[in-house]
């Protein structure tokens, strides 16, 4: 069994006066070194702009005003930089180490298994950090459909989605052969930063896969405007048959005007998003080019096709563009300064029962400042975050258990934490 120990809430002092920015939060110059320029591609005069409101949250009466204290509860050490923490059956997680390895950690015991180790293939780290084993998602019917789906940069730094099969029996921990590989989506990589990452399937049953715009810094390609690119976007694809993937004949833009692939278009680097398993709303965390941090809700029903504004817009501020024009333009619900943090890491909005009062919160971290953010899954306009916990962790991913309990991934001690009552 593994050891487990408690983190407490330290006493919030005066505001953070510096931090350490990480590689994941460095910006290269235009000019730096990078593979070749992909072929431009031509860019369609897209769809008429017009007025994107807010998506109103459905009303959940149980929100308390301010969240309970908090602390951290190490479930699994031992982590190589883990980056991704996925579900599976039976209580287990999948937690993806960014060099290639996914293993299975059984939170209740702490005991490990390898579920699948793809270090042959993942390109660990690159220049800024931003490359590796970046997404996996197990199909929603595992394991009776065996399928799983993974992001990851291949040797070239390039982006693959690939399909693999695999099995769970009862008890045991899940596994995936190695061998099972089916690549389903490749995407030339400009740059060896903003590479998005999230694998997430929707309310739906569609696959939903964040990307970043590319890299460099200030998107210097246009992918976040172009919505007949594939970059800075988050996509969503019809996986029901094996070995390839589909267009939803709902997608935004099947009928032209970007690419069929597309959801949504306008972010920088979608670093974490998640769906509220009880009101279905897509919320983002972007992480913002050199002053501001931003979370976006964004309602799946109503908003397909919704523009977030980079690089138009860094959160509610413009960018690029003097006197910018934000009607067409969906803002974020929350955003915070470099006083805060300097690389947003996205979460879930709670949804357990063992934390009571924190039912309905958003939950949600920096990577620089190891910050736990918390804010009102119902809230209005554009809010600044609750500070909730001050973790000590190098906060590089949320997971979500089958109950609802949240667990949170520290890239520097490799350690994964579940959200607990404090005391």
């Amino acid at each position: 069994m593994q050891p487990r120990r408690t983190v407490l809430a330290l006493a919030l002092g005066a505001l953070l006066t510096a931090c350490v920015t990480p590689q994941a939060s460095v910006e290269p110059s235009a000019s730096a070194d990078a593979p070749a320029t992909p072929t431009p591609i031509s860019t369609p005069t897209p769809p008429p702009a017009t007025a994107t409101p807010r998506p109103t949250a459905t009303p959940v009466p149980t929100i308390a005003d301010q969240p309970p204290a908090l602390a951290l509860d190490a479930v699994g050490t031992g982590f190589a930089s883990p980056i991704g923490i996925a579900s599976a059956s039976g209580g287990w997680l999948l937690v993806n180490e960014r060099a290639g390895r996914v293993v299975a950690l059984d939170p209740a015991t702490g005991g490990t298994a390898v579920a699948l180790d793809l270090t042959d293939r993942v390109l660990n780290g690159g220049q800024f950090g931003e490359q590796g084993l970046l997404g996996l998602v197990l199909h929603p019917d595992w394991p009776d459909d065996g399928r799983a789906f993974v992001h990851y940069n291949d040797r070239n730094g390039d982006t693959v989605v690939s399909e693999f099969t695999g099995a769970q029996g009862s008890g045991d921990a899940p596994t995936l052969g190695v061998d099972s590989e089916t690549i389903l989506l490749s995407l030339e990589q400009p740059f060896s930063n903003h590479n998005g990452g999230q694998l997430a399937f929707g309310p739906d049953g569609y696959l939903y896969l964040g990307l970043g715009d590319g890299g460099s810094g200030g998107d210097p390609q246009g992918n976040g405007q172009n919505p007949s690119r594939l970059l800075g976007k988050i996509l969503r694809l019809d996986v029901a048959a094996a070995g390839a993937y589909a267009i939803p004949d709902d997608n935004p833009f099947v009928g032209g005007g970007g690419a069929p692939e597309v959801f949504v278009y306008g972010l920088r680097n979608p670093w974490r998003f998640s769906f509220d398993r009880e009101t279905e709303m897509l919320w983002i965390a972007d992480v913002g080019q050199n002053a501001f941090e931003e979370i976006d809700r964004i309602d799946p029903a109503s908003d397909a096709g919704a523009n977030l504004g980079w690089s138009v817009m860094e959160a509610s501020h413009c960018y690029d563009t003097a006197g910018c024009a934000t009607d067409a333009l969906v803002l974020p619900v929350a955003e915070y300064g470099r006083e805060l943090g300097c690389s947003v890491t996205g979460g879930y909005v709670y949804r357990g029962e063992a934390v009571p009062g924190l039912a309905g919160w958003y939950l949600f971290s920096d990577y620089c400042t190891g910050l736990l953010f918390g804010l009102r899954s119902d809230a209005t306009g554009v809010n600044a975050p609750a500070i909730l916990l001050e973790t000590g962790a190098s906060v590089s991913s949320f997971g979500e258990g089958a109950d609802g309990e949240l667990y949170l991934a520290d890239l520097r001690s490799g350690t994964i934490y579940r959200i607990v009552a404090g005391g």
